[in-house]
């Protein structure tokens, strides 16, 4: 894990010097398990991420934008009554655990001076917020319920005593020093790094594989002599956040993981470094618990489309022998002096072969000549007609498979809003029913919200994340002599430069917005149309988002997170 005990005792060293003697401005709950808390301190206002996300539970500040729910939770209203306007005296860490103490003191209703605790327990899936009256150390409540039933030790419920994690009584490593190493560690059992991890705390994998690393040849002079090194490091506050690329996945931590043997990228502090990390982790996450029903919904619609089109070329393959049945009949028609009534077959000369061949024609031996010839008369006219309806069907059917194709590009990059948004266009459209909350009222006529990011040299690009977005920005926001972009025969979002002559790199740059926000994400060389938006029309009837356009000229980009993080906006 990289948020350990170590990790910690750092990020509450950061906290102090930003927030310590501020005061608790507002409380905002965007999701159901993180708080933001906007501190006013040093002249300026900072805003505290506090989550017990199951995954990527933390504590940091940020400067994301979040958005907020129309009615704040009860968790967030109670934290407001008792925290907002106090004044944040100190931060420290229990040990050398992944637990955080904010001490805040003010004074309650009746003007008495109130003493609270806001502790924050990183423990993975067990994360959990929790306000404590500090004076009767008694739980006032929690962003998570925990009782006796789940855990033995303690419950976390409004009105219990707070009570702390059980100790793992390991070894204090800032106290540690050659001698205590080397009687903790046993040589010859082997694997160093998880006895390191056993026996010290705020010690986790990540740093104990790193200090063997170091060491080279881990032995009983070099391991105590890396641990020291790395401990030192952070018992002297010099260290340098950085995201490492591994194999499989990237891990942040306090300094480069060399042992991952990776490119790293330094940051100038442990918050700037998990924003960078956590940019749209958790927002994928809680998107894609909102969007399973839907995702799965506009994956089903998009399979039944395919499977309708390749049953109805299957169709068309058939109706395309209409011709056969037109010279069956007339080939009936002039031999039915030669056919009689109860014969199954005849055969017969095909008068349109050049060669002068002959031809079996199969024959209803209940029907008369005449009968069987107006048979395959008949056949060959509804074959004619079906040709037509066919390729009609076809053509609707790859519509809506193409439709349903963008419509799943966009759930992959939506936010929270974006989804409602998705939902509430297929409602409207009659593909699902609404969902009615209860006690809610449907908000009506809201824009759309558009995404926003400032080229290289300050000029305005638009994005538009869904189909509603994308109209609203290409029909109602976009002037007619500014730049308008789209990924060439690639499900993806319209961008927009705000600008009637761009310079080529504000188009490279709203050319790799284009391409980020596509099917072609993950892909090199992706073709990026451009033109006016005059040249850009809706056709009458079209689907949501679909428009056509002409006068473009291509560029081809590589999409890049990290020109996307350069120029966002929040």
């Amino acid at each position: 894990m990289s948020f350990d005990g170590l990790f910690t005792r750092a990020m509450t060293k950061e906290l102090i010097n930003t927030l310590k003697g501020g005061r608790v401005n507002k409380i905002q709950q965007p999701y159901k398990n993180e708080i933001i808390v906007v501190v006013r301190a040093n002249g300026k206002n900072h805003k505290l991420l506090l989550s017990a996300h199951p995954s990527y539970a933390r504590v940091q500040l940020t400067n994301e934008a979040h958005e907020n729910p129309s009615e704040p939770p009860m968790f967030c209203m109670l934290l407001r009554k008792h925290l907002e306007g106090y004044i944040l005296e100190d931060v420290h860490q229990i040990e050398l655990d992944r637990i955080i103490v904010f001490e805040v003191k003010g004074r309650n209703e009746i003007g008495d001076t109130s003493y609270k605790q806001l502790i924050v327990e990183i423990m993975g899936r067990h994360s959990n917020i929790t306000l404590v009256d500090k004076t009767r150390n008694i739980i006032l409540d929690s962003i998570k319920h925990v009782s006796f039933a789940v855990n033995s030790h303690r419950a976390i419920l409004p009105g219990q005593e707070y009570i702390l994690p059980p100790s793992q009584d390991k070894h204090n490593p800032f106290e540690a020093d050659e001698q205590e190493i080397l009687r903790k560690i046993d040589f010859n059992s082997g694997k160093i790094d998880k006895q390191l991890v056993a026996n010290f705390a705020g010690v986790s994998p990540l740093f104990a594989k790193e200090v063997i690393h170091h060491s080279g040849l881990a032995n009983r002079t070099t391991v105590p002599k890396s641990f020291l090194h790395f401990i030192n490091l952070v018992k002297n506050h010099s260290i340098q956040p950085a995201i490492t690329a591994g194999e499989q996945k990237e891990s942040f931590y306090l300094f480069p993981l060399a042992h991952l043997k990776g490119k790293s990228r330094e940051f100038n502090s442990l918050s700037e470094m998990l924003d960078r990390y956590y940019f749209g982790k958790a927002e994928r996450d809680r998107v894609k618990q909102q969007s399973n029903d839907l995702e799965r919904f506009i994956v089903n619609e998009k399979e039944k489309n395919e499977k309708k089109i390749e049953k109805l070329k299957r169709t068309l393959k058939e109706a395309e022998n209409a011709d056969r049945h037109q010279l069956f009949g007339e080939l009936i028609t002039a031999n039915i002096y030669a056919i009689q009534k109860g014969m199954k077959e005849v055969e017969v000369i095909n008068y349109y072969d050049e060669d002068g061949g002959t031809v079996v024609i199969p024959l209803d031996p209940r029907k008369s000549p005449s009968e069987n010839a107006q048979k395959y008369f008949t056949r060959y006219q509804k074959a004619k007609n079906a040709i037509i309806v066919v390729r009609e069907q076809i053509k609707k059917a790859e519509e809506e498979a193409a439709y349903f194709d963008s419509l799943l590009q966009q759930v992959e990059t939506a936010s929270t809003r974006d989804i409602a948004e998705i939902r509430e266009e297929l409602v409207e459209g009659g593909y699902i029913r609404e969902r009615q909350k209860r006690g809610s009222k449907k908000q009506q006529n809201l824009k759309p919200n558009l995404d926003r990011y400032i080229a290289t040299d300050g000029t305005e690009i638009l994005v538009g994340k869904n189909n509603k977005q994308n109209d609203y920005l290409t029909n109602k926001v976009a002037a007619r002599d500014e730049i308008w972009l789209h990924t060439k025969d690639i499900p993806g979002s319209h961008v927009v430069i705000r600008s009637k002559e761009p310079d080529e790199k504000t188009i490279l740059e709203a050319a790799s917005l284009a391409a980020y926000f596509s099917k072609a994400r993950n892909s090199s060389s992706v073709p990026v149309d451009f033109t006016q938006v005059r040249h850009v029309k809706k056709p009458s009837g079209a689907k949501p988002g679909f428009v056509i356009y002409d006068h473009q000229q291509t560029v081809y980009v590589t999409p890049d997170e990290e020109t996307v993080l350069s120029l966002k906006q929040n």
